[in-house]
């Protein structure tokens, strides 16, 4: 199975102003844990995750005035649509992270997380295991 079949297509992306009380709503209203972070200034495209905003409020940063562009992550990986599951699995866990950007042409097309992998996976693994009993 392919990136393309497991990433979400709707991509939040938020500009490096947005405070990160409004990238948490944003992100709590469409049930997601990351936003795509893009800075035509400066970096192009990153990532602002939960844990990132969870991070600055541990350390008593005021949500109402931090920006994303303060917590964002630029440092990214990106995937292809074309990558495995496999590929993208191992991507996250020598990187330390559970969302990956996927990249097609000029820009993201999705956004594939650790749980849109269980969810692609799980029902195999029902499958097989129902077969070996």
């Amino acid at each position: 199975m392919l990136v393309r079949d497991a990433m979400s297509t709707l991509v939040l992306t938020i500009g490096p102003a947005h405070t990160l009380r409004q990238a948490a709503r944003l992100m709590s209203a469409r049930r997601i844990g990351a936003a795509v972070v893009h800075d035509p200034d400066t970096c192009g495209l990153g990532i602002l995750t939960e844990r990132d905003i969870l991070d600055a409020l541990g350390a008593g940063l005021d949500p109402d005035t931090e920006t994303a562009s303060t917590h964002t992550t630029t440092d990214v990986v990106f995937a292809s649509p074309a990558w495995t599951l496999q590929e993208a699995a191992e991507a996250m866990t020598h990187g330390g992270f559970r969302h990956l950007i996927v990249l097609d042409g000029d820009g993201p097309v999705g956004i594939v997380s650790v749980r849109d992998i269980i969810r692609c996976w799980a029902p195999v693994r029902r499958t097989a295991a129902s077969l070996n009993a």
